[in-house]
């Protein structure tokens, strides 16, 4: 039995291939297909976009930290700026570094010396520094609380002397240098009958009570006839007499 012969293949082309397959799929489903796919791409390119920057984002971002000097400036009396006021702007950025002192401590202290103290340091700092005073160290004549300067000699004396005379650096010409915290030494012998208490009170040893008990003594007893009469006057012992027999005068 002889075999019938193959058919011919049928060639379809690609256009009515398409027309097929959308007639079989449908326009209308196909239409919102491609909506679908449209909205779904628009959607994500909306979520992944950059967002838009506001104006509190160009603001620059201020630093960290700040220096104490930055923060508040300062006036030329010492007081603090506003930074909002116009003159903080224009206020110049200045800091002052004080030098410290170098301070010659002698007298009734455990270790005499020069020595380096801050510039803000008082009589008591200097003090200190050099061990701290002897038992008899005379404190009626030493103002602790007194600042000192640099260069300055800090003498403390023991009761009843006489401070030194100690010329300074410019030579035999020089001027001396005063015990620390005591009042402006006077010009030649006070006049125990016409000095005042505040006079009085640059002596040595003579604190504002025994002023006042030399001017009460020449009220009631009369004036000075001799500086030997200092002993009969309250307060004033054989050893202070001795250390203002030569600084006073009647």
């Amino acid at each position: 039995m002889e075999s019938s012969p193959a058919r011919p293949s049928v060639s379809v082309s690609v256009p009515d291939r398409l027309k097929s397959w959308i007639a079989w799929f449908g326009a209308g489903r196909l239409a919102a297909a491609a909506l679908s796919v449209i909205a779904v791409t628009l959607g994500a390119l909306w979520l992944v976009r950059a967002p838009t920057p506001t104006s509190e984002s160009k603001l620059p971002y201020a630093g960290g930290t700040k220096s104490a000097s930055s923060a508040a400036p300062a006036g030329g009396n010492g007081t603090v700026l506003d930074p909002s006021s116009p003159s903080a702007s224009s206020a110049p950025s200045t800091t002052v570094l004080l030098a410290p002192l170098l301070v010659h401590v002698a007298g009734q202290v455990r270790s005499p010396g020069v020595y380096q103290l801050p510039a803000a340091a008082r009589v008591i700092d200097a003090v200190e520094i050099a061990g701290g005073m002897l038992d008899d160290a005379d404190l009626d004549v030493v103002n602790l609380a007194a600042p000192v300067t640099d260069g300055q000699r800090v003498f403390i004396p023991r009761v009843g002397q006489i401070p030194p005379v100690v010329l300074t650096g410019a030579g035999a010409g020089g001027s001396a240098a005063a015990p620390a915290g005591a009042g402006s030494a006077p010009a030649g012998p006070v006049n125990l009958n016409t000095a005042t208490a505040e006079q009085l009170d640059t002596l040595p040893g003579v604190g504002p009570a025994t002023a006042a008990a030399i001017i009460s003594h020449r009220d009631q007893q009369g004036p000075f006839t001799s500086v030997e009469q200092l002993g009969d006057v309250r307060g004033i012992g054989p050893a202070k007499l001795d250390a203002l027999r030569d600084l006073v005068a009647v």
